[in-house]
């Protein structure tokens, strides 16, 4: 696993799997993240990664937000609860030395929170836990008004009130939802 693009581009991550293999760690493959950061770039919400706060949910290994702060995000919150996964997720932020937090927290039930402009949701396939942790977030503070929502899951997802969906693409057995907090 690698970083696809931007000042951190080919730099090697943490390997999956090292300390807990019942980690069950499933990161969001380079073909898809990339696919991912071109259509945000591509499609019309550059402004989403130009030095924003970026909100990384259930960040596993960190791939997804350390992407967005390789292409231009000024800061991000990872917010991950596993420990094999806040193992690797620390190793990670110390390799690149990336301008990041750490937030070990069951996304579900996040606490308050300062706003993001860019959130990163890539939950547990199937399990509808992408739609509670999003409902909470919104309810505690979490995502900014006009954020982009990046969403993976297995199927389109449910989106809470106060979300538009944007743009939904299929990579393989990965649904990606664009949306849109209004």
């Amino acid at each position: 696993m690698r970083i696809v693009g931007g000042r951190w581009r080919g730099r090697r991550l943490a390997t999956v799997g090292k300390g807990d293999a019942a980690a069950r760690l499933r990161p969001t493959s380079d073909r898809v993240r990339e696919a991912i950061f071109n259509l945000i770039q591509n499609g019309g919400h550059a402004a989403a990664l130009d030095g924003t706060r970026v909100l990384d949910v259930f960040a596993g290994t960190g791939a997804l937000g350390l992407e967005a702060l390789s292409r231009g995000a000024a800061e991000a919150t990872f917010l991950e609860q596993g420990r094999p996964a806040l193992n690797l997720l620390r190793e990670n932020i110390a390799l690149l030395e990336a301008p990041a937090r750490i937030v070990a927290r069951d996304a579900r039930r996040p606490g308050p929170g300062t706003p993001h402009d860019l959130v990163l949701l890539d939950p547990p396939y199937g399990r509808a836990l992408g739609e509670a942790a999003m409902t909470a977030l919104l309810a505690a503070g979490w995502v900014a008004p006009g954020a982009l929502i990046v969403w993976e899951e297995s199927a389109p997802p449910v989106l809470p009130e106060g979300l538009v969906c944007l743009d939904t693409r299929t990579y393989g057995g990965t649904v990606v939802t664009l949306a849109g907090r209004s």
